[in-house]
């Protein structure tokens, strides 16, 4: 082999340079004068002993295998030797059985489990010299970085999609279809048993299409020993069982304990797991370590967000059951008085603010009510307001008459108040309604700083009731004013708060609605039940705010009506329409 025949090539470690073209080919159509395995002797050095081109080629990253016009082989460097052993000198090429040389495979092949390249490069008089180079190692080093990079993709968009579910049903039914078909053909989740009972999600992939998903309940003990073990923590590990018990279980169409494997792994929660995941696929795909270690990622923001899900259910829960608690109460029946209510807290969303009312039925066929409103709006007043509504259920049972009533309860606030620093006041109408024989109501009423209550008289008249007082919660000894008014059959008292008067709106929008847009709204109304009137009330008073923001409304009406009248109907209007244009929903 001379400079001509490796002109424009380069052997690829650049260790040597190209050899100047004007030296004369060793190799002539005449006999060689060196064995035809041997490489040319370099020129010697001055004063040194004269090196071969073995010493040379030694050192490349490439070997190399030198061909004659007909295919045989001449030369076999050291390195092909050790990649290419079936390659001899003197033999042809193609009697080696080494594919990628013999149809030349530019992507490359894999020989004795090593991965090689291979490149011919035509030389003089027909010869050919073929580069060859184990590429194992960089191959490697590049899938296991698409792997990584794969990986890591995949753990992004499970990061991004888990991130939203707040729902435990949702969530769960997110992890089980983020697995397939990445992590395996089947995958079934199982939360940790609530009450005794484990729910499960599953998903599984037919062909190719979407997962389908689909859920069940299971009891405690009959949960397959597996599972069980990794609720505890521990990640099982006997995997040859671990199919077999899916498979029992019913949780693995398509696969049997024979072709499959598969795994389970805790999903880690505050305290203890929050579940388990068992992935599933046919063995020709075995869980090597990497798969491991990815499902175990996998895991830990599955278990991260079903644990979210989760405490976001249970604060939930805790949520709505102390907001149904802060609603106001529905008055009591009483014989001879129709109730009617009405109710918008400032905060729809909420359901719940600082106005309050309600009723308490007395042992001697009469009851107390009341109508109220607490300093502030939204979750710290509503709570306040439940505070002053349980005094008020234990006091009534103690003390029936309105004003003692009403000390009593002033002296609790205060205790209350004082004792968690709250500084908080309250303002109240609280009465005793006694029905009697002709059909009229008798009531009195105690004023702790609210509104005057309204009387619509059956001539259509509306009468302002004279009622003073002061604010309750605030001082030791409130003066409470107090006052009785009879109701004839037909005749309605009307307690409101100050979400009613002091509304904003018209037509600048700042303008209040007033006490005398309230009695003008009420005039000419005598005729109208209880509910009917609390609920014209709230509606006329909505139309005034124009869809504005506002102070807690509420309304509450009691009418004299005779024995056995209709029962009364209450509206809590708490709009659930997203347009403005929709009015509230009446149910008069």
């Amino acid at each position: 082999m001379t400079a001509s025949d490796v002109r424009d090539t380069d052997p690829g470690d650049g260790r040597i340079s190209t050899p100047s073209t004007t030296r004369a080919p060793a190799w002539s159509s005449g006999a060689p004068s060196w064995p035809p395995s041997a490489l040319p002797p370099l020129a010697p050095d001055r004063d040194q002993a004269t090196p071969d081109w073995s010493e040379v080629v030694e050192h490349f990253r490439e070997g190399l295998v030198v061909c004659d016009a007909d295919g045989v082989v001449r030369h076999v460097s050291p390195v092909a030797e050790r990649l290419l052993p079936e390659v001899v000198p003197g033999a042809p090429l193609a009697a080696s059985g080494v594919p990628g040389l013999s149809e030349g495979s530019p992507g490359g092949f894999t020989h004795r489990g090593r991965r090689l390249t291979a490149r011919q490069v035509p030389l003089s008089a027909g010869r050919c010299c073929w580069y060859v180079e184990d590429v194992t190692e960089s191959v490697s080093r590049a899938d296991a970085l698409l792997a990584e990079r794969a990986r890591s993709a995949f753990l992004a968009v499970v990061g991004d999609k888990l991130g939203n579910p707040l729902h435990p049903d949702r969530a769960a039914a997110a992890v089980v279809r983020l697995a397939v078909p990445t992590l395996a053909e089947v995958a079934v989740l199982v939360l940790a048993p609530r009450a005794g009972r484990a729910r499960w999600w599953r998903a599984s992939r037919v062909d190719d299409e979407a997962p389908m998903v689909d859920s069940g309940v299971l009891a405690g003990p009959a949960l397959p020993a597996a599972i069980a073990e990794g609720l505890t923590g521990v990640e099982p590990h006997a995997l040859d069982w671990l199919v077999e018990q899916a498979v029992d279980a019913g949780w693995l169409p398509g696969l049997t304990g024979a072709d499959s494997a598969a795994r389970v792994v805790p999903l880690p929660g505050r305290d203890a797991p929050v579940g388990v995941l068992l992935v599933a696929r046919r063995s020709s795909r075995w869980y090597d370590e990497d798969d491991v270690g990815l499902i175990r990622a996998f895991a830990a923001r599955a278990g991260a967000a079903l644990t979210t899900a989760l405490l976001y259910r249970d604060q939930a829960e805790v949520a709505d059951t102390l907001q149904a608690s802060l609603l106001p109460v529905e008055p009591a029946e009483t014989a001879g008085v129709q109730w009617g209510t009405a109710y918008r807290p400032a905060q729809a969303g909420l359901r719940i603010g600082g106005d309050f009312y309600g009723s308490h039925r007395l042992a001697d066929g009469g009851s107390v009510f009341f109508l109220g409103d607490v300093s502030g709006k939204g979750v710290e007043a509503a709570v306040f307001t439940g505070q002053l509504r349980q005094c008020l259920q234990a006091l009534h049972r103690v003390e029936s008459h309105p004003g003692r009533l009403l000390r009593l309860l002033n002296d609790a606030l205060l205790e209350t108040t004082q004792a968690h620093g709250q500084g908080r006041f309250a303002t109240i109408v609280l009465g005793v309604a006694r029905p009697q024989r002709d059909g009229g109501v008798t009531l009195t009423m105690a004023g702790g700083g609210h509104l005057p209550p309204l009387v619509l008289r059956t001539s259509g008249e509306v009468e302002s009731v004279p009622l003073r007082g002061m604010l309750i919660g605030v001082v030791p000894d409130p003066r409470v004013g107090e006052v009785t008014v009879r109701l004839e059959p037909g005749e309605t008292c009307l307690l409101y708060s100050d979400g009613v008067t002091e509304a904003r709106g018209g037509r600048r929008g700042d303008e209040l609605f007033g006490a005398e847009r309230l009695v003008t709204a009420l005039t000419g109304c005598q005729r109208m039940p209880a509910p009917a009137l609390a609920e014209r009330v709230e509606q006329v008073t909505c139309d005034w705010l124009g869809h504005g923001d506002h102070d807690d409304i509420a309304v509450l009406a009691l009418r004299a009506v005779s024995p056995g009248g209709r029962a009364a109907r209450h509206l809590h209007s708490v709009p659930t329409s997203t347009s403005a244009d929709e009015q509230p929903e009446s149910h008069a």
